[in-house]
Parts: C-alpha cells; structure tokens; sequence
C-alpha cells in the first residue's frame, strides 16, 4: 500500500564537486517508462578518478551511488551493477549528452542537459514555522520502557481540544509519512491544528527516534504502539480526554480499528484509503489497475491477475513453507495450461523451468515475513464490524492502490452490521491514492504532483470532525 511499486525503483547517484572533467557536474533528463520521470546525474572527479550517483526527485531518491563511470573520448558509461543497468551516452558539444538506459535487455532513450544545480522538488503546502499553534517535539514510552517513541506534538494556543493520532501505511515512514518530497502527515497536522485539534504525529518503528522490533512486528504490533500513543495523550493538558481520535492512511486503516477494538478511550476514526475488503483481494485488484496503467490491456492485466490471486491465497493459507512451495507451483503450473504463452512469458518472464522456478522464489520467500503473513490473512469485515465508535471513511476514485468501489463497499456493508450509529462514507471524485488530484493518476506520478493533499479532503476532514467531535 504505502509499498510502492515503481517500475524502476533502484537507480543510482553521484555526489558533486568541482573538477577538470568535461564530464563532471549537473546532468538532467527525463525518462519515459509509460510515465515521464525527471533524473539528475552528479559527476565528479577525485585524483583523476571519476564517480557518479544518481537523484530521482518523483520517487524520493537522493544521492544512489553508482557502481563505476568509464569514458573513452566523448563517450561515457555509468554502470549500476544492482539493478543490472547502465547509462550509455555521447557528449554533444560541453552541455549536451545523447544516450540510453539499459537495464536487463530494455534499451529506453535518455539524453541528458548540463545544468547548475539540484532539481528543486515544489511542495506549496508543507507548513513553514512560524506556526500559530504549539509544536513540540516529544519522547514517550511503553508501559515496560522497552519500546521509545518519538513524535511531534501540535496543539492550539489555549485550552483542552479534541485529539487525533495519525497512523501511517505499510513501509517505515517517519512522523510526516513523507515520501516522494511530500509530508502528508505535516500537511494534516497543520491543518486539524489550525482548526481546533490537538495532532500526534509518531515515527514508525526503526525510523527516527523510535526504536523497537521491527523484523518479527505486524498491524497487530503496530495497534499496540498506537494504544501507548492514546496513554501519552492522556497525559496531556491540552487534550480532552473523551474525545480522542485516530486518522490512519492505508494499512493505517487496519490499525486503527484494530487499536479501536482494544480501548474504551478512541471516540471516532477516519479511514483514509483503507481496506474494506479481504487483503488478498486488495492486493489483486491493486496489481491489475496498476499494470492497466502501465499499458497492459484489461485481458492480460486480468489474466495476472487470477495467477497472482491464487498465488497469494496459498501463501497465507499454508501450514508451512514447504506446502506454500508445492501449492504455489500448482498454481502456476495449472494457470500456464489455461494462459496464452506469450501472456506467461510477459508478464511473470516464464517460459522454462528455471524462470518458473525464479518466479516462485519471489513469491515463497513471503512466507518468512511475519508482517506479510499477518498482512494478506488479514480480512477487514469482522474488526469493522466490532467497531461502536464514529467512523469517517473515504476514498478517491483514481487509487489504484485501495480501488475505491469494492473497498468503501465493504467499509459500509459491516459498519451496517455493527454499533456503529454515526459513520458516513465519501469517494472523493480524481483523488489518487496519497488524496492528490491527479492526471495520470499512476503510482510514479506521486513525485511528480505539487499538490500534496487535496484541500476538499482536508475540508471533508475537518467539517466532519467540527459536525461529530467537537
């Protein structure tokens, strides 16, 4: 969810420095891989020896070390072994480069401009101090110390207000969830702040001044550090302790009513892009919209699909690591019989043993992954359905991550079925899935907006908060 699946995420950086080289400084292009990305290169040269890394501003990539630069006259290779690629270019007078990326066989046109510095990442709506609300940086602890936790604190000027924890989605992410350049969480806070509300905002486990088991963690773990953040807030003269709250983005939405089914002390959440449906479907629908927008027609898209589902469904249905092996080459095996070869061999790049075999190996390695397991076991229906506090759910229609129909679906359908008296549900029209107004509404174009939250989302927020909690 907030794991991202670009479609080139490892690339390479180069620190700057002056130097005598017709090669070394700024470099920028633009790379197309069904959506536009902005590149920048840094050459330099150090006791004759030139090196180089590579920034992808869209994807939050910054100073990526590259493997090795070879020049031979006016021709120039960077090499990145890790990801199997490499750039090939020919230097066109001082400030132009006319080349191509490579990697693993795809051969994709990149030229390259010289240029003065950093591309500069626009983010309009980041808060910029002076603030006109208390910001304070805060330490707190679980009940036996064993787990710190750092967090900002944002709080009116005067008086008690109503609370509100922000959880973020799956992946490491700091108390501003920021990723590609954008502070979600900051832009939120802000916000609620200025409106009335108090806003903790907490790094992740392993992330900043949190510390804590992050290898063998799950949601469930993730609730229980949501629920010390509730204990710390209660502590807190600025909070009215009967109306506290969590808003949780993405897998945040399976924390929070995980944490709400455990404490008497949560009056409402906001279920931002949450799952309203099993994971395993989640997940499906997720990877068919997206290589839709990667160009694959709704046919072949749909056809991995139906693999990728029963691949997932063995994995979290299997009583050990061998089964999940045996059961996930059944299902690879019987999906090829059924599937056109030139669909087998373009989408999952099987087309004998071997490949079949590395394959698999992607999918059954999961298995080990304790936060995984928990993860695409995990079916929404029953937590929501024991939920009695208020709810605010929504949704944008062009996230192709938590595709908005089926999961806000079936957020409603078991909200109807539970204690819940004050809910409302709202598809917000051309948001993607980070609640930016999008155009190409594609996961890499994340990095590429300016806006980092739509300000109608921001109003849907705070209006219904104003209308239920205050």
């Amino acid at each position: 969810m907030k794991k991202i699946f670009a479609l080139l995420s490892a690339f390479i950086i180069v620190s700057s420095i002056n130097a005598q080289s017709k090669f070394t400084g700024y470099w920028k292009g633009t790379l197309n891989i069904g959506q536009e990305i902005d590149i920048v290169y840094t050459i330099q040269e150090k006791d004759g020896e030139l090196s180089a890394s590579l920034d992808i501003p869209a994807q939050g990539a910054k100073g990526i070390q590259c493997s090795g630069v070879v020049t031979d006259g006016d021709n120039i290779t960077i090499e990145m072994k890790m990801v199997n690629g490499s750039y090939e270019g020919l230097l066109v007078g001082s400030d132009n480069i006319e080349g191509k990326w490579n990697q693993n066989g795809m051969n994709l046109p990149l030229n390259l401009e010289r240029f003065d510095g950093d591309l500069e990442l626009v983010r309009p709506q980041t808060p910029k101090p002076p603030y006109s609300y208390n910001s304070e940086d805060v330490i707190y602890y679980n009940k036996d110390k064993s787990i710190q936790y750092g967090a900002t604190i944002t709080t009116p000027k005067d008086g008690k207000h109503p609370a509100v924890i922000l959880i973020s989605g799956s992946g490491q992410q700091n108390r501003d969830s920021e990723l590609f350049g954008h502070k979600p969480f900051a832009v939120l806070a802000d916000h609620l702040t200025k409106n009335g509300y108090v806003v903790l905002r907490v790094d992740d486990r392993g992330i900043g001044e949190t510390t804590g088991d992050l290898k063998n963690a799950t949601s469930a773990d993730f609730a229980t550090d949501v629920l010390n953040g509730i204990t710390y807030l209660k502590t807190r003269k600025e909070v009215e302790t009967e109306k506290i709250g969590l808003l949780g983005h993405s897998e945040g939405g399976v924390i929070a009513p995980l944490a709400a089914n455990q404490s008497e002390d949560i009056d409402f959440i906001i279920l931002a892009a949450a799952p309203g449906v099993q994971v395993v479907q989640l997940m499906t629908e997720q990877n068919v919209a997206t290589l839709q927008k990667a160009g694959l027609n709704e046919e072949t898209a749909n056809a991995y699909g139906v693999l990728y589902n029963g691949i997932m469904y063995q994995l979290a249905e299997a009583e050990n690591k061998e089964i999940a092996e045996q059961k996930i080459n059944e299902v690879i095996n019987n999906w090829k019989q059924h599937t056109d070869k030139q669909v087998v061999a373009f989408t999952t790049g099987i087309t004998d043993d071997a490949s079949q075999e590395k394959f698999a190996a992607e999918f059954i390695k999961l298995y080990d992954n304790a936060w995984m397991q928990y993860f695409i076991s995990y079916d929404p229906l029953p937590v929501l359905k024991n939920l009695d506090c208020k709810v605010l759910a929504l949704n944008g229609t062009n996230d192709i991550q938590v595709l908005s129909k089926s999961n806000l679906e079936g957020i409603e359908f078991a909200l109807k079925q539970s204690n819940v008296t004050t809910y409302k549900i709202v598809e917000v029209d051309g948001a993607n899935h980070l609640f930016q107004k999008c155009n190409k509404c594609t996961v890499a174009e994340y990095g590429q907006l300016e806006q980092t939250i739509m300000p109608e989302v921001l109003d849907i927020i705070t209006n219904w908060l104003n209308e239920n909690v205050k």
